[in-house]
């Protein structure tokens, strides 16, 4: 069984397979569009819960949110399905595909036998589609990756019923309504808003608060912990930033790009303008991750290190601050 779908690659899974569910149904968006719509760049600190033996930090909305602000944005219907048995959840895939349905999943990554062995550890929240199946395999769209790929049923199934944080339960999810005409003018100030709304949060663990908080931390983090624990923390930060979920840099370069696209939609100059800032601010982020990627495999020249990196961050936070206020006039 294979349906008809096409390939496309993306930066990020969720806006990915997004993007490609949409196109595959008639509607022509761009993995950008998703993000910035879907309100999908956001940032939180959480040091009471960890994630691989250190704080948790998140870059992105919850696992789903992206698409699901997307669809009630632009009046797409969505089906989501969860299982509590792999039989009832190849059965729902099985007839989606004879169906000819390309099928999202939500899965873990721990079992993904064609990412290279240093991305596979325990996160639950990865997407790909599933659009065919033979004898022995699944036939699988990853947006991450450059070209489809295939899971064996047993790979699948492994995947789909991961154990631990967002257990994803078999997760299945596709476009079940599109109307003909969709408003994007509403649907990317509404989008811009809500991230405004939340990177502009005033809460101490969340968006540029959020960021000049982990600065601080990143101050204490070697005195308190010692050495190898500050190291581990700093490791997990950029993995989660630029390894996991794309994160810092990669999610501002995607912002940037929505901001361009949504100029153009919008009429509205001050946005491309901020486009060009954004990415400025994606390159520091990236900047900070080689910097701490330096101190975590102890190749620092710096003799203060933690407290260089710490300014950097507390310097991003400042810009992104300063961001979002013009970001929330431009479209005010």
């Amino acid at each position: 069984m294979q349906t008809n779908f096409t390939h496309h690659q993306s930066a990020h899974c969720e806006n990915g397979v997004a993007s490609n569910l949409l196109k595959n149904n008639g509607l022509n968006i761009s993995e950008p569009m998703v993000f910035g719509i879907g309100s999908g760049l956001f940032f939180v600190y959480l040091p009471f819960i960890k994630v691989n033996h250190a704080p948790a930090i998140s870059y992105r909305t919850l696992p789903g949110q992206i698409f699901n602000k997307l669809a009630s944005r632009l009046n797409l219907k969505i089906k989501r399905q969860k299982f509590s048995s792999v039989t009832n959840a190849n059965a729902a895939l099985e007839a989606n595909l004879k169906n000819n349905i390309p099928t999202g999943l939500q899965v873990g990554v721990y079992h993904l036998s064609y990412f290279p062995d240093e991305y596979r550890f325990h996160f639950n929240a990865h997407n790909l589609v599933v659009y065919g199946k033979t004898e022995t395999d699944y036939l699988i769209s990853d947006p991450v990756m450059e070209t489809v790929t295939t899971l064996t049923h047993d790979e699948l199934d492994k995947v789909r019923f991961a154990k631990g944080a967002f257990a994803p339960r078999g997760q299945m999810y596709y476009p079940i309504q599109i109307p003909k005409e969709v408003d994007l003018k509403s649907a990317i100030l509404k989008g811009i808003k809500n991230t405004c709304r939340d990177m502009l949060a005033p809460m101490p663990i969340v968006g540029v608060r959020g960021i000049k908080f982990v600065s601080r931390q990143i101050r204490k983090w070697s005195v308190k912990h010692g050495t190898k624990k500050a190291n581990h923390y700093l490791a997990q930060m950029v993995r989660m930033q630029e390894e996991i979920g794309t994160g810092g840099g990669g999610f501002r370069f995607i912002y940037a790009a929505f901001l361009q696209e949504a100029s153009v939609i919008l009429n509205n100059e001050e946005l491309k303008i901020l486009s060009k800032e954004m990415t400025q601010i994606g390159d520091s982020w990236r900047d900070f991750a080689v910097e701490a990627s330096r101190i975590y495999k102890n190749r620092s020249a710096k003799e203060d290190a933690y407290n260089t990196i710490a300014d950097e961050l507390l310097d991003i936070a400042n810009r992104e601050e300063v961001f979002f206020k013009k970001l929330k006039k431009a479209i005010s």
